[in-house]
């Protein structure tokens, strides 16, 4: 009795361990997640501040182009307003896209950012974007959709061009339920009907 009572209690000291060091690599775990997954650069401590000087910093110029594709199954018009723009590293700035849906009936659509080069990614933040949320157009509705963004100051000194480009899917379940809560009820329907 005595060893399977040890044996349970090794077992339990394991778990306890394992567990405990499985709750410290979320941390690390869950910043890989949001830098490489979806492009999200988590701000490091004080202690980890860029090496430039100031100066540097304010000198220091990129060129950002912007680009755009819609998925074949939105009929939706989508563009940038402007292709290019130099951009002061550090500061914010912003930019907007043009939508129209090309369609005769309301659409919901989700657009999907992506930078490039790719080790660009984790310096390029969106402080504001249309891609945060589902954007919903209505028949024949036009809109200009804006951006903001900043690009850090580390940005490796090597990448002088940045490319930040969206494409823009169709949202099917937001779009079904946008056209059922539009439909009259069905109790409705049948009292109209002769």
């Amino acid at each position: 009795m005595s060893a399977r009572r040890s044996l349970g209690i090794g077992k339990l000291v394991a778990v306890s361990v394992a567990a405990f060091a499985f709750t410290f690599s979320l941390v690390p775990l869950y910043r890989i997640a949001c830098e490489k997954v979806f492009g999200i650069r988590l701000e490091n401590s004080a202690v980890a501040a860029p090496a430039q000087s100031a100066a540097g910093v304010e000198d220091r110029w990129v060129t950002v182009e912007f680009d755009a594709s819609v998925n074949s199954h939105l009929p939706w018009s989508f563009r940038p307003n402007q292709t290019r723009m130099r951009v002061r590293v550090g500061e914010q700035y912003e930019t907007t896209y043009y939508a129209h849906n090309d369609s005769t009936r309301p659409i919901v659509g989700s657009a999907t950012p992506s930078v490039a080069p790719a080790r660009a990614s984790g310096f390029f933040q969106k402080t504001e974007c249309f891609c945060f949320t589902a954007q919903t157009l209505q028949a024949g509705e036009t809109r200009d959709m804006p951006v903001r963004f900043i690009i850090d100051p580390s940005l490796p000194r090597d990448v002088n061009t940045v490319t930040l480009s969206y494409t823009f899917f169709k949202n099917d379940v937001l779009t079904s339920r946008l056209v059922a809560d539009a439909a009259p009820p069905r109790d409705a329907r049948l009292a109209a009907s002769p």
